[in-house]
């Protein structure tokens, strides 16, 4: 009889986007990046609006995301996913980590211990004002620890668990934290292989120490050098950043400029190319080893 030989899975990756208004030429960056990772080996690539925040998300911001994705060429697979109606899952989740005792109810304000580097864990033995509102706070000395894993870009990581604090997961005004809602909904997806900003690096212990006391698989990081803008910060929608231009010859350059800013090095003459054309041939060269740590100055991308 023939051996039945049992083929690698192949990768699943994703865009999750918070809806809080238009991409901007950061967001492009990981976007681009992580659909290039998955489809590089045939995979699939997904895409999930995180709106478990309503209040930041204005109507319609998800719809722009959409089309933004599309004028750029990064077409998704299956169905767009959204986490506002995942309340279900999440609540399952949280009731495990009660049962386990890695889950407490804390009546604590961020001005109370805003003295201390992280949460000194005050409620861990008992609420300690039982009439005011509560959010649910992971117990993360009950977790493993320490926490280790390795970057793609940024390499060996390690994270002591009193250096992270007992973080939210559920909030005081019942709205869902964004560190269990990744968790399950990337467990949910079958997602094997997360590309998503630097900024996020630090979040990553709390999410394995999720994945590890939920029983759920720990997917693969490669954390991406931030895109800064010309006051030195990130370039985030809070401080005002530009939106994605929808003029073709500038979606064909601001295209160009993000594969160079991903250590691509694409020719010089797919910089007028079609968007298909210079994915496709991103796709074909595509090497996450070329992306450097580090921040990507003003300047680097730009239409």
């Amino acid at each position: 009889m023939a051996e039945t030989l049992i083929l690698p899975e192949k990768p699943h990756g994703r865009f999750a986007p918070t809806p809080t208004g238009p991409l901007h030429a950061g967001s492009l960056l990981a976007a681009v990046a992580s659909y290039l990772d998955a489809r590089h080996s045939g995979g699939r690539w997904s895409v999930r609006i995180e709106d478990i925040d309503p209040p930041r998300c204005p109507p319609g911001a998800d719809a722009t995301i959409l089309q933004q994705l599309e004028t750029y060429g990064l077409y998704w697979d299956g169905e767009v996913s959204y986490q506002h109606d995942r309340g279900e899952a999440y609540t399952n989740a949280l009731e495990v980590l009660i049962e386990q005792g890695l889950a407490y109810p804390c009546s604590c304000s961020r001005k109370e211990w805003r003295q201390h580097a992280v949460y000194p864990g005050w409620c861990r033995e008992g609420v300690c004002r039982p009439d005011a509102p509560k959010a649910w706070r992971l117990r993360t000395d009950r977790c493993m620890h320490p926490v280790s894993w390795h970057d793609r870009v940024y390499g060996h990581q390690t994270f002591h668990p009193e250096l992270l604090g007992d973080v939210v997961i559920k909030r005081k005004d019942s709205l869902w934290a964004y560190q269990i809602a990744v968790v399950v909904d990337d467990a949910e997806q079958g997602i094997t292989d997360v590309v998503r900003g630097a900024d996020l690096l630090d979040n990553t212990p709390w999410q394995i120490q999720l994945q590890q006391a939920l029983g759920l698989p720990t997917p693969c990081y490669l954390h991406l050098p931030l895109v800064m803008g010309d006051d030195g910060q990130k370039l985030s929608k809070q401080n005002l950043a530009q939106p994605l231009p929808h003029e073709p010859d500038q979606v064909r350059s601001l295209l160009h400029h993000t594969l160079r800013a991903l250590g691509q090095n694409p020719v010089p003459e797919l910089a007028h190319a079609t968007v298909d054309e210079q994915l496709a041939e991103a796709l074909a060269h595509w090497n996450p080893g070329a992306i450097r740590p580090g921040a990507i100055r003003p300047g680097e991308v730009h239409a």
